[in-house]
């Protein structure tokens, strides 16, 4: 079983371009993602925990009442060390299980395709990775037991995991696993796909009126 390592920055400084499409909900729209990522990890059936990395109390205290465990971030030097410091968390008294990094903000994440994800992973020695949908960043990144997570997120982070030795993930049919949200036209491509319940129930946006479909199940 996997132990996820989500990261969470405070929620008044997360998500800052999509700030013109959600205006003053904006804080509660990146809980609200982190919210649906969490609780669809901890109903995929290769997942064992999920860790949350945060320094924000409000996030801390919700989604530990959905299932995960909090951590604060005491190294405070971004979302790398974030990432380390959890990983190295959940190894301590676990040293040889399998740890995956995943980013906060997949609210149209299927626990089914995650599994998938995940299973390829685990098909294969060292360390794993999953683009993003536009090809250039990184949405989950995978260490096999007794394997050092060494993530490298940020900016073009799929062409630095790759040198660094990463497997590139490349199964089809996992949309939901790649499709993070940075910008509103990602956020129109989340709910095409059917978004979780948390970020539907702050639909529609002004910006993205039209394109509230959830997915009640997930």
């Amino acid at each position: 079983m996997w132990s996820l390592v989500v990261p969470l920055k405070p929620l008044a400084l997360a998500k800052s371009r999509l700030a013109s499409a959600a205006g003053p909900v904006l804080p509660g729209l990146a809980l609200a993602f982190a919210k649906d990522t969490v609780t669809a990890a901890l109903n995929c059936r290769a997942v064992g925990s999920v860790t949350v990395v945060t320094d924000d109390p409000l996030a801390g205290a919700q989604l530990a009442a959905l299932g995960a465990r909090v951590v604060a971030d005491t190294p405070a030097a971004g979302l790398n060390a974030a990432l380390a410091h959890g990983a190295l968390w959940v190894r301590r008294d676990r040293p040889d299980t399998p740890v995956a990094a995943l980013n906060a903000d997949l609210p149209a994440l299927r626990p089914a395709e995650l599994t998938r994800v995940l299973d390829a992973a685990s098909a294969g020695p060292g360390r794993a990775f999953l683009a993003d949908a536009a090809d250039l960043g990184t949405t989950l990144l995978c260490a096999a037991p007794g394997t050092a997570l060494a993530p490298a997120f940020g900016g073009p982070s799929r062409a630095r995991h790759r040198a660094s030795g990463a497997r590139e993930i490349t199964l089809t049919g996992v949309d939901s696993a790649r499709r993070d949200v940075d910008t509103a036209d990602d956020l129109r491509a989340a709910l095409a796909l059917g978004v979780g319940r948390y970020t539907a129930a702050l639909m529609p946006l002004p910006s993205i009126a039209g394109h509230s479909q959830a997915l009640s199940d997930k």
